[in-house]
């Protein structure tokens, strides 16, 4: 009787802790900040177009580079990274206006290629893949090869910049995916 309430013991101090490992998934996060496309601030790894029209030779594609600028002709490094496309815009028009290079330029900002996204987990084929606008949880699964048979398919942890800092949450399959995101999906518990 005695080996039999050890054995029960053990057996359910063992249960105590799977079930606190279990715990660890995306339940515990509090829910995932959401954001709209309009506060969409750039980053390293975003690419854009800046147009001046009337000027070829200020006009191109740029990449938002690891310290957060994008070298332009004439200018040199232009700070991008936290900017919104407008406020990029206007930060290349000031440039241009203040050293006396244009007298009142006509510029345009738009994000030609977006930062990956990255799926972690539970997925077929985890790692790295391009953004896409309108891009939801379960699409970006289902970029990376669907959930495997042991995932938690009604939600992912997601780890995302919000406003300069890095906040995790959970996040159902219809949230909406932001450039940058790294998705977790969990194994479930047996």
């Amino acid at each position: 009787m005695r080996f039999f309430m050890r054995r029960m013991l053990a057996i359910s101090l063992l249960a105590g802790l799977l079930g606190v490992a279990a715990c660890s998934g995306p339940g515990n996060l509090p829910p995932i900040p959401s954001t709209s496309n309009a506060d969409y601030r750039l980053g390293p790894g975003d690419q854009v177009r800046i147009i001046t029209f009337g000027d070829e030779q200020l006009t191109g594609e740029f990449r938002v580079k690891d310290d957060g600028t994008v070298s332009l002709p004439l200018l040199g490094p232009v700070k991008a990274a936290g900017l919104t496309t407008d406020q990029l815009q206007s930060e290349v028009t000031q440039q241009l206006t203040s050293r006396n290079l244009y007298k009142d330029p006509s510029v345009s900002v738009e994000v030609i290629a977006y930062r990956p996204v990255f799926v972690l987990g539970e997925v077929a084929h985890p790692g790295q893949f391009p953004y896409q606008p309108g891009m939801t949880v379960v699409t970006a699964v289902a970029i990376a090869g669907g959930f495997t048979y042991r995932a938690v398919e009604s939600e992912v942890g997601i780890v995302r910049n919000v406003n300069g800092k890095s906040v995790e949450g959970r996040a159902n399959r219809d949230t909406p995916v932001r450039p940058g995101d790294v998705i977790t999906v969990y194994e479930r518990s047996f």
